[in-house]
């Protein structure tokens, strides 16, 4: 083979692989909509219960994922705490996103969703050690600016949506911290290590701290709830969308890093409008 057909074979195989990362970051991107949407869903259907319906994805992904740890019969080559940490902040960031859209818009909800990319950028230079250059950074500078213009369309300025919208972007903006600090952590033990561990202990654990806190913070709003076929299948929808969303995930880390994934969630915004008009039309035909 002559240099200059290696050089085309090379730059062919960057060329697929770049495509693939694309491709993987636009699904993720995708299914972060749906369950976007399903979540806003249940909530303007009447129920007060993020922890509750994130719990079910969390289970979904222990028994799923777990299975297949324990047919293996592998022992955890991540000490336990490490992923019940793990399990903690990304149950609180779930818990904080969902709770936003008691009080704010799926259109604010999903754009400040961007500060991710802000704190996953910070996290990784300190604790990973990534290096990014100028126009990263700059391009991440023009996110907070945009992101800045919903608050202040959210204050008042343009007018927002919801029944508190700065409560709700305040939920957001500390959700997503908690959200960088679960893909950091993700992707350190992706890299390192295997990758069905990881989503399987994530599970668990997510599921176990879910447990605890539902049983002090959601009994009495469970109770409250007058089930439907509505509010059941908006929950399924979640549950799929979010099994979905784990299983993706950790591919896009190992490839990508946190800070390029949470940069393809980005375009997310766009699903989620694509998705409202594909539902609302179908609702209406």
């Amino acid at each position: 083979m002559s240099w200059s057909a290696a050089g085309s074979w090379f730059k062919s195989h960057v060329t697929l692989h770049n495509l693939y990362r694309l491709f993987l970051g636009q699904v993720v991107s995708f299914v972060l909509a749906l369950m976007s949407f399903t979540s806003s869903l249940i909530a303007s259907l009447g129920v007060d219960a993020p922890i509750t319906q994130s719990s079910f994805t969390y289970l979904t992904l222990a028994v799923v994922y777990g299975s297949i740890l324990l047919y293996r019969g592998q022992k955890l080559r991540i000490p336990w705490y490490w992923y019940l940490a793990l399990g903690f902040v990304d149950v609180q960031g779930n818990y904080l996103v969902n709770k936003a859209f008691q009080f704010s818009s799926i259109t604010s909800v999903t754009l400040l969703d961007c500060w991710t990319v802000v704190w996953a950028i910070i996290l990784t230079y300190i604790f990973i050690g990534t290096r990014y250059s100028l126009w990263q950074l700059f391009g991440a500078a023009l996110c907070v600016l945009g992101l800045g213009l919903v608050l202040l369309s959210d204050a008042g300025v343009g007018g927002g949506d919801g029944s508190k919208p700065l409560l709700g972007d305040a939920l957001v903006i500390s959700g997503t911290l908690f959200f960088a600090m679960s893909n950091v952590g993700e992707e350190f033990c992706v890299k390192k290590k295997d990758r069905v561990e990881v989503i399987s202990m994530l599970g668990l654990f997510g599921m176990l701290v879910s447990g605890v806190e539902l049983s002090i913070f959601e009994l009495r709003s469970l109770e409250s709830v007058t089930w439907s076929t509505d509010i059941m299948l908006a929950g399924i929808g979640y549950t799929l969308s979010g099994f979905m969303f784990y299983t993706i995930t950790p591919f896009v880390l190992k490839l990508s890093g946190a800070t390029m994934f949470n940069l393809s969630l980005l375009t997310s915004d766009m699903w989620a409008v694509v998705v409202r008009i594909l539902f609302y039309q179908q609702q209406a035909g």
